[in-house]
């Protein structure tokens, strides 16, 4: 679904579109009167970057009224089980928020979403969308879903001024200096590494993060191809330096969400965060400073390694204002759009002709990193496995970290069932 030569260029390789599919046409007028979409973006910056396009659209469709259905928490996970029982009832949303990659061929293979194929044709997202990104939307040659972003997941994020306090001047590269800093941290009487264990998936995006950065980018890609064993040396290995960085996590982790243990970075009380870039849009919208009050760099162990994914939106079969649903995609897939949307949620546009001048720092450098690093799929937001993969691997890890991190082989034994269940 993704390759490592994925790369940000509008000269991407051109693929043959085929002209059938949302056959109402991308030039029929919106004449509903409504229109309901579905996401879990609903507080800090996520949702200031929804309200971004909602204004875009609204604007656009002055007649129609917007329906926000967001169901919050879990990084989708919540949002999803809602979801699903909506698409099982025959009672879809306009539109819904799916992540690029795996995750949507389940929707797909079971018949609940319409081909876009000919809107990409007619709006030219063929021409300005990476080639390799429509690649993980497209499934039998047919595309199904408008991406509007692309985030990073392995960032590094931590307080200037804490780490002064613990004689750290410069982000470790390594996981050798991430570990030695995380001592350092120790002596100065600051928690290591500030964790999120309220539901599971946050841990998991730690746990991704680690695997990758113990054994590279091959070796972490044949996870997913079945050329690197869940069992094997090379994820043993990952596990236990996930112990290790567990161990210097913060006190009662199991009852904070992401954003509760940000705060405990930006407030001097933890010294690392390992987490995606929506991180800097939360704490922009709590009024903090990129660069004052924290600041960035690559995870340790992945310097040169985009780890990716990427929010998009879809046309489900039966939604009953379909053509509000199709300016709504018209909008997500636009220039005005992504540049409304992008700087407020904290990732970078889609399109090759986004105006980088309407980014922050980290954007700009995300934009930068993203044109020439090795790329590489995020297995929590969907791109590496679809959704029965990523709620079994979500729950085996929440099971190790409430269990107090014991179970190394154990760990790796629920991955590998994971892996299976995510192909069954």
């Amino acid at each position: 679904m993704h390759k490592s030569s994925f790369r940000l260029v509008a000269a991407a390789a051109a693929i043959a579109l085929a002209v059938t599919g949302c056959s109402s046409g991308s030039d029929s007028a919106n004449k509903d009167t409504k229109f309901e979409i579905f996401t879990w973006w609903s507080s800090g910056g996520e949702a200031a970057g929804l309200q971004g396009m909602i204004d875009v659209y609204t604007a656009q469709n002055p007649n129609t009224e917007f329906i926000n259905a967001a169901v919050a928490g879990g990084a989708g996970v919540n949002a999803k089980a809602v979801l699903t029982s909506r698409l099982e009832a025959n009672d879809p949303p306009d539109s819904f928020q799916a992540h690029a990659g795996m995750e949507l061929d389940g929707y797909v293979k079971t018949g609940k979403l319409e081909d876009l194929t000919s809107l990409y044709a007619s709006e030219g997202w063929d021409k300005v969308f990476p080639a390799d990104l429509i690649k993980t939307l497209t499934v039998d040659g047919k595309i199904y879903s408008v991406p509007v972003n692309i985030h990073r997941a392995n960032v590094l994020w931590w307080n200037p001024a804490t780490a002064t306090k613990a004689g750290i001047t410069a982000a470790p590269a390594t996981l050798d200096e991430f570990f030695a800093d995380l001592e350092k941290f120790k002596k100065a009487g600051v928690t290591g590494l500030a964790l999120a264990g309220k539901g599971d998936w946050a841990i998991a995006h730690l746990l991704d993060w680690m695997l990758l950065a113990s054994m590279g980018a091959d070796k972490f890609e044949g996870l997913y191809k079945g050329t690197t064993s869940w069992t094997g040396p090379e994820v043993a290995a990952g596990i236990k330096n996930f112990q290790k960085a567990l161990s210097y996590g913060n006190k009662g982790a199991g009852n904070l969400d992401w954003p509760d243990a940000g705060k405990l970075v930006t407030s001097g009380k933890a010294g690392f965060f390992i987490m995606g870039d929506w991180a800097s849009a939360q704490w922009q919208s709590d009024g903090l400073k990129l660069g004052t009050d924290y600041t960035f760099a690559a995870a340790p162990g992945t310097v040169g390694t985009y780890q990716w994914l990427s929010d998009s939106f879809t046309l489900p079969v039966g939604a009953q204002h379909r053509d509000g649903a199709i300016a709504w995609l018209k909008v997500c897939g636009s220039l005005e759009g992504q540049d409304a949307f992008n700087p407020k949620k904290g990732s970078i546009a889609v399109r090759t002709d986004s105006d980088l001048t309407k980014y922050d720092d980290y954007l700009k450098s995300a934009a930068a990193d993203w044109s020439k690093d090795r790329l590489v799929g995020s297995t929590v937001h969907g791109v590496n496995g679809n959704n029965a993969l990523m709620a079994a691997y979500n729950a085996a890890v929440g099971k190790y970290f409430s269990g107090g991190a014991k179970d190394n082989a154990g760990l790796a034994t629920g991955l590998a069932a994971a892996y299976e269940a995510g192909k069954a």
